[in-house]
C-alpha cells in the first residue's frame, strides 16, 4: 500500500501553519514550524504569491496530509461527499471527522492520527465490543469505541489520556472505562482545523 515516507514536518512547513502531525512534539519548541517558519527546500523562503489554482490546491493538499489520507482515497471521498445530501464540502469534513482513526485521535487515545492509525492497525481498538483494525472504518452515531481490555494497561495511551485533550461535542469520553461515544454527527462548527473547504470544491468542480 502506498503511503507517505518523507518527514512529515515539512508538509507543515510547506502550508506555513501546524498541522500537529507530530503529536507532543508540535506544543514544543522543537516544532519546526516555529524555528524555520517557512516553505522546505532552497527556494522556500521566497514564497511567492499564490494563483487561485495554487490556493485550491493547497487547501486540498493541506487537509490531505491532515488526515493522512493519499490522493486516490481522498477523491473517492470527495465523490461520495458529492452523492450525498447537503452542502458537498462539509459532508467531505464529516466523513473525514468520523473515521475511525480520528475518533481514536479526538478522544484522546493518541497523540496524533499518525499515532491513532497505528493503534487501530495492530487491534487495539473495538467498536461495539468487536474488534475493527481499518483505520478508514465510518463510525455512526451510537458507536461505542473502547480500548481492548489488555491493552489498557500500554502506558503511551495511559499518557495520552492523562494529557486531558479536548473532546469535541459530538463525542463523549469515559476515562475511567477507556471508551467513548459518537453522540452526534460532527457539525462544521465542531471541525476547529483551519480549513477552507470551498476550495477543495472549487478544484474538483473544474
Amino acid at each position: 500500500m502506498a503511503r507517505y515516507t518523507q518527514p512529515v514536518c515539512r508538509r507543515c512547513r510547506r502550508e506555513g501553519m501546524k498541522l500537529f502531525l507530530k503529536g507532543d512534539k508540535c506544543y514544543t519548541d522543537k516544532c519546526p514550524v516555529s524555528r524555520r517558519a517557512f516553505a522546505p527546500g532552497q527556494h522556500g523562503q521566497n514564497r511567492k504569491k499564490l494563483s487561485n489554482y495554487g490556493v485550491q490546491l493547497r487547501e486540498k493538499q493541506k487537509v490531505k496530509s491532515i488526515y493522512g489520507i493519499l490522493e486516490t482515497q481522498f477523491r473517492r471521498y470527495f465523490e461520495e461527499a458529492e452523492r450525498r445530501k447537503g452542502i458537498t464540502g462539509e459532508n467531505l469534513l464529516q466523513m473525514l471527522e468520523r473515521r475511525l482513526d480520528n475518533v481514536v485521535y479526538r478522544l484522546g487515545f493518541a497523540s496524533s492520527r499518525a499515532q491513532a492509525r497505528q493503534i487501530v492497525k495492530h487491534g487495539h481498538i473495538l467498536v461495539n465490543g468487536q474488534k475493527v483494525d481499518i483505520p478508514s472504518y465510518e463510525t455512526k452515531v451510537g458507536d461505542v469505541i473502547s480500548v481492548k481490555e489488555k491493552s489498557r494497561q500500554m502506558q503511551v495511551i495511559k499518557d495520552n489520556l492523562e494529557a486531558n485533550r479536548n473532546v469535541p461535542d459530538w463525542l463523549q469520553l469515559d476515562k475511567d472505562n477507556f471508551q467513548g461515544t459518537v453522540v452526534a454527527l460532527p457539525k462544521r462548527e465542531h471541525i476547529d482545523i483551519p480549513i477552507e473547504e470551498h476550495y477543495i470544491v472549487e478544484l474538483y468542480s473544474k
